[in-house]
């Protein structure tokens, strides 16, 4: 899309800007846990509408820095798909993963083709899903980062 700004700068983020995303999550992360999620990531791009400081677009990834890695989240505003946003979020973050031996994630199978489209393949995978803690670790979860 013309104009989308890309960038990874978290103080350029904030709370009020990640509205909208995790649609269909049975119980979604509020804007407050995705800014978190974003800055606990290795690496994380977002995409910003032109004019404004509203992210319409994101990418997230998890990474030992040495051998692997794992996109973990990629999403985009459904007003906003179909313009080349998701592709170019996941070219930024393949670029910079490019020096990695893997670079996996675990995606749908109706997603599969726009994955091969910027070069991934198929595989198989295996997950563990804790719907109960869908909207992130809470302050007093002892587990939860200080």
């Amino acid at each position: 899309m013309r104009g989308v700004e890309y960038h990874n700068d978290l103080s350029r983020i904030r709370v009020e800007d990640l509205v909208g995303f995790f649609r269909g999550w049975p119980d979604p992360p509020a804007p407050a846990v995705h800014r978190k999620l974003l800055g606990a990531s290795s690496h994380f791009f977002v995409a910003v509408a032109p004019g404004t400081s509203r992210v319409v677009g994101f990418v997230a990834a998890l990474s030992d820095g040495v051998l692997s890695s794992y996109i973990s989240h990629l999403e985009v505003l459904p007003e906003f798909r179909g313009r080349g946003i998701g592709s170019e979020l996941v070219r930024r973050m393949l670029g910079i993963l490019s020096d990695l031996y893997m670079v996996d994630l675990v995606c749908d199978p109706d997603v599969q083709p726009f994955y091969e489209r910027l070069g991934l393949r198929r595989l198989s995978a295996m997950v563990r899903r804790n719907y109960d803690a869908s909207t992130g670790r809470q302050a007093n979860d002892p587990r939860a980062d200080p």
